[in-house]
């Protein structure tokens, strides 16, 4: 495939409920001309969101996510009809124990994406929707698929085995972790050698612990409902509360789902808000929604410990994502009591949000560091059309 470089890049990035766009020209460095979102996919409100080149937003129809990227091509100049891109890629979260590297489009592919679509009913179905709308009305353009799972693909084996019958394994069953793409953009910003922990924290939240650019560990399983408490999912819980949930309550497999899925979390706990903005600004009146708050500092902060003794100690600390990019006493919150690992915030450089917030003394530096999930998707589709290896 050659790469044109008069065509721009469409980035794709669906989310559960939503679909973050991007358009980059790929002409010398990567420029990103055109961003967004659209939200509330599924609901009566539905919002088309443009951020670049100036914020609009619109209220649309996009009862599943093929619609919504139709209303999007329909707004893109010069993309109705027949979209001139130069490719297409796309954000997959789960790429099972097959994909490892950004990998072309093709039908073998979208197979075996259906084949394991269970494995992430909350993702998959929609992003292989996504693709299957250009295979069938643009079959000539260059579709890439980039996978949140592959960052992850090199952790040691004891740190993916999950302790079930082993027949169980053979079938896919294992730790994957999720984020990857986020983490990868995260390890190309700074030089960040030694002992590594990772902290990803947003609607969705994970953490990865890396020694020497290798992954080590992840929070997340083998679905992104493990590991933290989130805005609506569970994070870990005990699995007996399947079988007595069935027995008291007759609670199915797909109520359970659904339960830990989108109902739990955040929004669980705190019963008014998955959003951690709402719950500070409630914590002093609302008993629920400090819990809510505090549950959740306190499950990172017992994962950081954990990643610190995986690694034999810790030499960076990074946060990302909306939370972790945006609130200063959430991470205030997290590191304090782990002044033993060598953490040493400044508070100052903390509440500014600044790129360092460790202290000079701290013998971990802690990081702030927005991340770009898009970018990334966009420098593999770039890479892969110019025909070098990933």
């Amino acid at each position: 495939m050659n790469l044109q470089a008069e065509k721009p890049l469409l980035v794709l990035n669906a989310g559960s409920s939503s679909l973050k766009f991007a358009l980059f020209h790929a002409q010398g460095a990567l420029d990103r001309r055109l961003a967004g979102s659209v939200d509330r996919i599924g609901s009566e409100n539905a919002s088309l969101i443009f951020k670049i080149p100036k914020p609009d937003r619109a209220r649309i129809s996009a009862p599943n996510h093929v619609a919504a990227l139709e209303s999007l091509l329909e707004r893109i100049p010069g993309s109705a009809g027949a979209p001139r891109f130069a490719a297409v890629g796309h954000r997959i979260v789960h790429g099972g124990a097959l994909y490892r590297q950004p990998q072309r489009v093709d039908d073998a592919m979208l197979s075996e994406l259906r084949r394991i679509s269970a494995f992430d009913p909350e993702h998959l179905p929609a992003e292989i929707g996504l693709m299957e709308f250009f295979a069938s009305k643009y079959s000539h353009l260059p579709q890439v698929a980039c996978f949140d799972t592959a960052f992850h693909a090199a952790m040691p084996r004891v740190a993916k085995l999950l302790a079930i019958p082993r027949r169980y394994q053979n079938q896919g069953v294992q730790r994957y972790g999720f984020h990857g793409l986020s983490y990868q953009y995260l390890m190309t910003q700074s030089r960040m050698n030694g002992r590594v922990i990772l902290a990803h924290l947003g609607n969705g939240a994970s953490l990865a612990a890396v020694r020497d650019g290798a992954p080590m560990d992840t929070s997340m399983a083998f679905t992104p409902a493990a590991g933290l408490p989130m805005s609506t999912r569970s994070g870990d819980i005990d699995p007996g509360l399947v079988g007595y949930l069935a027995r008291t309550e007759h609670m199915t497999a797909e109520q359970f789902h659904a339960m830990v899925n989108w109902h739990s979390g955040l929004l669980g706990l705190s019963e008014t808000s998955s959003d951690m903005r709402d719950l500070l600004a409630r914590e002093g009146q609302d008993q629920r929604a400090a819990d809510a708050v505090a549950l959740f500092c306190y499950q990172t902060k017992k994962w950081i410990g954990a990643f610190a003794a995986a690694l034999g100690g810790l030499d960076t600390l990074v946060f990302t994502g909306g939370i972790g990019e945006n609130a200063p006493d959430i991470r205030t919150r997290i590191c304090d009591g782990l002044e033993f690992l060598g953490i040493e915030l400044d508070q100052q450089q903390n509440a500014a949000n600044a790129e360092l917030i460790s202290t000079s003394a701290s013998r971990v530096a802690v990081r702030v560091i927005p991340t770009d999930e898009e970018l990334m998707i966009a420098k593999a589709v770039c890479r892969f059309l110019k025909g070098e290896t990933p």
